[in-house]
């Protein structure tokens, strides 16, 4: 292995030594403390300790790094103490995860490290978005994210990559190619010679570096780096190296042909690089083992004292406290000048009145910018608030979700518009398993709203119709509102913006240009989880939102002679519960109306919650109407069918008369 030292110094040298031999002395602990089965899980990243050492020693301490699991040199050349590892490996309290997830699936503000999720992909349109709200800063500082050579088959990778390269993003995208996905070789994973070609379709420089070589990656990163803040831009390094230990422990390495794993244990990149400093008179064999004992001993002692750590009791309130970020509501009141305005008016005038009251906020979506959006709610806020702030985005769901996530991380607001509720679909995940239990793993916010245009009505079909809230009210870690009136929706959708949690913001599309009202002309908020009270009366309580909630209205209107408390839930996530029970109690009985098909859906819910709360107060089953166990049609004569409107007065008149 050829070692070139352009202009560093002795001590440079020697520090990048120090760097490169912690982790490897860490691992040798850590496997040691496996098979004495006092650790469960470990993913050893030795034979790949350069990458990682090379990539933070030129990175500065306040630009973001996404490592994943065979990255420990990120979490020790960030100098964190050694103690809150071994804590955060033994789910204790000095960890990072308050013993909620394990390894490296944590993150942390205090170091600008920002930890995977197991499912790879996201955290490279993370990295996006952290990039992109440092290039509105224009402070010129680069963020790195990591992956693997198998995570590059992801969507994820390919929808992160194409975004950085279309927004001219400063990302360090660093593929840690180790020759295996678990057991799947790389023949296996692609067809290209290198990984770095990819970078050629996106219009993207790239890098193919020797991984094993710690001067290789140190030089030529610091070279790159500095090229890239000083025009941002996103760089594609690959690095060649192999992994030398199975997956995870568990997994072994039987499938690896040893005529590989001996080739590749010839280039231990901490042996080579010890070997070279020795040759080249600058490590001698006393300092050599006076560093060694130096680091053991920090290891040792660390590793005790988190050992010491009594383990974590389970605190009912405190795990459920720790799914949202607290958040006091800030009332602003509505004034008394008004317009009456259409619900799609309702939401533009709102949106545009939060990005005049935050300066860090960030709408993006599909079309949003000079054509003003799909159902053009965004039209003109190019001119009013510029491109930055307001961006079209290639189509992309899953990534711009993540990228959301990194523009809150990095100190903005985002507001992300899926042109139809059905294609969150293909941001799915990030929704899932990133936003939603961000602060529960590790303490993080993920301040995003997530506008979802959906509802059937208007002849759509099966991709453009669906009220999919309940893909997200079973989800712990999100918010779900659902205003079926124009000044719910623009006092609703204030307080989303202003919730530093994340917020799935439905608004129907049949309602944008139906519903009228008088709105107020400033800004104002109102609360979530205060459902509306529209209808008084003895008969019956009906629960519904949305659209539904007009056709319940309706329904009333025909019958002036039923006498009901009509509910309008506005909120899902968090639901009024105390409404709800306050008047099934008055009028014993009660019918949820939901436009969703029957099964699995919102009102089941409900339903469930009235029966264990209500049951002695209840004058007859609780009713469930709702749209048929099917998709939705197209032509109007089946649409009609599908949807409950019509078979809501039926349903009504028979539970009065049960």
């Amino acid at each position: 292995m050829n070692f070139d030292r352009k202009q560093l110094s002795n001590e440079q040298l020697l520090d990048l030594y120090k760097k490169l031999i912690k982790p490897r002395l860490i691992e040798e602990k850590m496997l040691i403390l496996i098979r004495q089965g006092k650790v469960s899980k470990w993913f050893s990243g030795i034979g790949q300790e350069a990458i990682s050492v090379g990539v933070t020693a030129v990175l500065q301490p306040d630009e973001y790094i996404l490592p994943m699991h065979r990255n420990l040199g990120v979490f020790t050349g960030r100098d964190i103490p050694l103690y809150r590892l071994f804590s955060q490996w033994q789910g204790k309290a000095n960890g990072f995860t308050k013993g909620r997830d394990r390894s490296f699936h944590f993150g942390t503000q205090e170091y600008k490290i920002i930890g995977m999720i197991s499912h790879l992909g996201p955290q490279l349109g993370v990295a996006d978005g952290i990039a992109l709200a440092n290039n509105l800063k224009e402070n010129g500082k680069v963020t790195a994210v990591f992956t693997g050579e198998g995570a590059t088959s992801e969507g994820d990778f390919h929808e992160a990559l194409n975004i950085a390269a279309v927004w001219e993003l400063p990302v360090l995208f660093i593929i840690e190619n180790n020759g295996y996905g678990l057991s799947t070789p790389t023949n296996e994973q692609y067809r290209c010679t290198n990984l770095a070609d990819k970078g050629i379709g996106y219009g993207m420089e790239a890098h193919i570096i020797d991984g094993n070589n710690i001067l290789e990656v140190y030089t030529q990163l610091d070279a790159i780096v500095a090229s890239m803040r000083e025009n941002p831009r996103p760089v594609l390094l690959e690095f060649k190296t192999f992994r030398m230990r199975g997956h995870e422990e568990a997994s072994g390495t039987k499938y690896v042909p040893q005529e590989l794993m001996d080739a590749w244990a010839v280039k231990d990149p901490v042996e080579n690089y010890r070997k070279y400093l020795k040759a080249e008179g600058i490590l001698t064999e006393d300092h050599d083992d006076i560093v060694r004992a130096e680091l053991k001993a920090e290891i040792d002692e660390h590793y005790q004292r988190a050992s010491a750590e009594p383990a974590i009791e389970a605190d009912l309130s405190e795990e459920l406290n720790d799914v949202y970020k607290p958040y006091g509501f800030e009332d602003v009141k509505p004034g008394s000048e008004t317009e009456n305005i259409r619900l799609i008016d309702a939401i533009s005038q709102g949106l545009a009145q939060s990005m005049e009251r935050h300066d860090n906020l960030v709408i993006m979506g599909q079309d949003i910018a000079e054509y003003g959006g799909a159902f053009k709610i965004t039209d003109g806020f190019v001119k009013r608030f510029g491109k930055d702030r307001v961006r079209n985005t290639p189509i992309c769901e899953s990534a711009i979700v993540s990228a959301g996530m990194g523009l809150s991380i990095n100190g903005y607001k985002s507001v992300i518009e899926m042109q139809f509720a059905d294609f969150v679909s293909t941001g799915f995940n990030p929704i899932v398993n990133y936003l939603a239990k961000v602060h529960y793993r590790w303490q993080e916010n993920a301040d995003v709203v997530v506008r979802m245009p959906c509802g059937a009505g208007v002849q759509a079909g099966p991709f453009h119709s669906q009220t999919n809230e309940a893909w997200f009210t079973k989800t712990p870690g999100l918010k779900v509102v659902y205003p079926a009136f124009p000044y719910d929706a623009k006092g609703l959708l204030a307080t989303a913006i202003n919730d530093p949690n994340p917020v799935m913001f439905f608004e129907h599309k049949a309602l944008y240009r139906s519903s009228y009202q008088d709105v107020p002309k400033n800004y104002y908020t109102l609360p979530f989880g205060k459902a509306s009270l529209l209808r008084e009366g003895e008969d019956v309580t009906i629960i519904s939102f949305g659209a539904a909630v007009h056709w319940a209205l309706e329904t009333l209107d025909k019958n002036p002679d039923i006498k009901a408390d009509l509910l309008d839930l506005r909120t899902l996530q968090p639901l009024d519960t105390e409404a709800i029970f306050a008047s099934v109690k008055k009028t014993g009985k009660a019918v949820i109306l939901q436009e969703d098909s029957l099964f699995g859906g919102i009102a089941s819910d409900i339903s469930s919650m009235i029966m264990e709360q209500c049951f002695e107060y209840l004058d007859g089953p609780v009713k469930r109407v709702a749209s048929l166990e099917s998709a939705i049609p197209f032509t109007k004569a089946l649409e009609d069918q599908y949807l409950p409107k019509g078979r809501f007065e039926t349903e009504l008149k028979d539970l009065l008369a049960y």
